[in-house]
Formats: structure tokens, C-alpha cells, sequence
């Protein structure tokens, strides 16, 4: 594609983040691609919540661009029961990594946000520009200040040094993601993950049936993580005439999706499939659904160039074989 053509391999890039899911995701992309100089640093190495330090590794470090996929994240119940550890620490890391690097004149940003920046009862697909229109859902609030802070800043650094300094900071809005790093816990992990391991248990243990909570009716969208981090790699380097054509100054955000959404019961019957398992699936209708339907409208990034390329049943065999192999 003729707007990545002109990648430099050799130029300094940091990844912020780099174990995380999306982070490893955007580092095996980029190796793919034949970066030589990945700049990553784990948390025991640099705290990003500490500004003294994350000025110090700029200053030592000058990185040419810097993917912004740390975070503090977790599910429903860790944003319910610490949101202000939440809102604080993801807050600090990104006004610390932001700030820094256009002190330490880096000129390419690329801040990765949620899908849950949007209003609770925003209109399905939900577009860019529905954010700040409406209330959020307050099980994630904090969380999705702080996300929303995050594209806030990019932009104003680049409203005020824009044309003085050159900066040009971007940010991308993934819809739910999955794939290799996800997290399978049995209590907090997200809807594919958590069907994953219960249908391998299931079909391990030869059990009768699976139980899932609520109707099976909600829909929701997944990604999966290669192809979000194909995305950003690809929305870093578009060039600048290319996204400003699409972008605006105070909506600069990108949705990254799939285009496309599923039952949870269509979900997990492909999950069953996938994993061979025999047994019943049955619904909890007594259980809660939550939101009818979470779709993003990722029209934009499409007009710009990108389309996704793992459908769902293939990213859930990948996903499956990660998953075991890790077992």
C-alpha cells in the first residue's frame, strides 16, 4: 500500500506496553514487517505512572515513534471495585508518555483507547462521532475518562504544536479484542476467553452441558488482536494529507472493527465447534444480558485504506490453539 510504503525499518520505535495483548500483537507485527530497533520496557523496568522516570528513559531513549498500548485494565468487577486506581494510574500514564515525548521531540504518537469511551446508549454502529454525547456506562467510567483524556491530549498537542513542532499524534478505538495474550481467567476474563476455557473444561471432563448466562441473545462485535495491531501499524504510518483528509482537529479518533457482530448464542455454539465439544449449551435467562448490542462503525478506517482480515471462525482456531498451547 502505497501510504506504508515509505516505513523506515531502522528508525527507533517504543513500545509502551509490549506484554500486554495488543502490545505483543503490535511487536510481532512490526517484527514481521523487519523493524530493527523496538525500544520495550517492562514495568519493572519503568514504571510510566512515575513522570521523573518516563522523562529519563525519553531523554536517554529518543524513540522516532511510540505505540501507546499501556494501560491498567480489567474487567467488570476490578473497574467496580478500584475505580480509583482506574482513572489515576491510567490518567498518569498517559499524560507522562504524551508529555514526554513532545518534550523529547518525538513527532509520532499512536494512543490506543476502548470502544467504551462511547455513551451507554449511543446509536448502533456506534461512530466517532458520538463521543461526549451522552452518559457512559458507570461500571467502567473511570476507565473510560481516562481513554477519553488520552485522545484529548493527542489532540491538543497537536492543535498547539502541530504546525510549530510537527507533532502528530493519532488515536485508535478497538472494538473487543481477542487472540494470543488474552487473559483466561475463570472469574475475570471477557466473554471469548471465558467460553474458551469452559468449553475446553467442559469437553475435557466429558460434562453434559455448558450453562451460559442471559438469553444468548445479545450481539457483539470481535477483533481479532493481530489484525488491531495491523491497524495501528497501518494508521502510524498513513500518510499525514491521507488522515487529515478523514480526521478532524477535535475528532481525530479511529474506530478499528471488524464490521460485523454475533449472538453470544451464535458465539458459543462456533466456540463449541471449535473446541469438539459434544455436549448441550443451555441459557440462564434468570442472568443478566447486559447491553442489547455493541457494534462499532469502522467505515472510517475502511475509507482510509484498512480492512480487517481474520474472520471469526479462523481467529478463534488461532485463538483455541494459543490457549492450549499455554496450558
Amino acid at each position: 500500500m502505497s501510504s506504508n510504503a515509505d516505513m523506515n525499518l531502522n528508525q527507533k520505535v517504543y513500545v509502551a506496553g509490549h506484554r500486554g495483548m495488543v502490545g505483543s500483537a503490535i511487536v510481532r507485527n512490526l517484527q514481521a514487517k523487519g523493524y530493527q530497533n523496538i525500544i520495550t520496557r517492562t514495568h519493572a523496568e519503568l514504571d510510566l505512572t512515575n513522570q521523573t522516570a518516563v522523562k529519563a528513559f525519553f531523554k536517554s531513549e529518543k524513540p522516532d515513534q511510540v505505540y501507546l498500548a499501556a494501560a491498567k485494565v480489567g474487567g467488570i468487577h476490578a473497574n467496580n471495585a478500584y475505580p480509583a486506581e482506574f482513572i489515576y494510574q491510567n490518567l498518569m500514564i498517559e499524560a507522562n508518555v504524551i508529555h514526554q515525548a513532545f518534550s523529547s521531540g518525538i513527532k509520532k504518537l499512536l494512543f490506543l483507547g476502548s470502544s467504551c469511551i462511547y455513551p451507554k446508549l449511543a446509536p448502533q454502529p456506534m461512530s466517532e462521532d458520538t463521543l461526549l454525547t451522552g452518559k457512559l456506562e458507570s461500571t467502567n467510567e473511570p476507565y473510560a475518562v481516562a481513554k477519553i483524556a488520552g485522545i484529548k491530549l493527542c489532540e491538543s498537542y497537536n492543535r498547539q504544536y502541530g504546525q510549530s513542532y510537527g507533532v502528530d499524534y493519532r488515536s485508535v478505538m478497538p472494538t473487543n479484542l481477542y487472540g494470543p495474550g488474552d487473559n483466561y481467567h475463570p472469574e475475570n476474563s471477557h466473554v471469548i476467553p471465558a467460553l474458551i476455557r469452559r468449553f475446553h473444561e467442559a469437553k475435557i471432563k466429558k460434562s453434559p452441558e455448558v450453562v451460559i448466562w442471559g438469553t444468548g441473545t445479545p450481539r457483539r462485535e470481535f477483533l481479532y488482536v493481530d489484525d488491531m495491531a495491523a491497524a495501528s501499524v497501518f494508521i502510524m504510518n498513513l500518510e499525514k494529507a491521507i488522515y487529515d483528509l478523514h480526521a478532524e482537529p477535535m475528532q481525530s479518533h479511529v474506530n478499528v472493527g471488524i464490521g460485523e457482530d454475533i449472538t453470544i448464542a451464535d458465539l458459543a455454539n462456533t466456540i463449541s465447534a471449535v473446541i469438539g465439544y459434544q455436549g448441550a449449551i443451555n441459557f440462564d435467562v434468570n442472568k443478566p444480558d447486559g447491553a442489547p448490542r455493541k457494534l462499532m462503525d469502522s467505515s472510517l478506517i475502511n475509507r482510509m485504506g484498512w480492512g480487517s482480515r481474520v474472520n471469526l471462525r479462523l481467529g478463534l482456531d488461532l485463538a483455541y490453539k494459543d490457549f492450549v498451547s499455554h496450558l
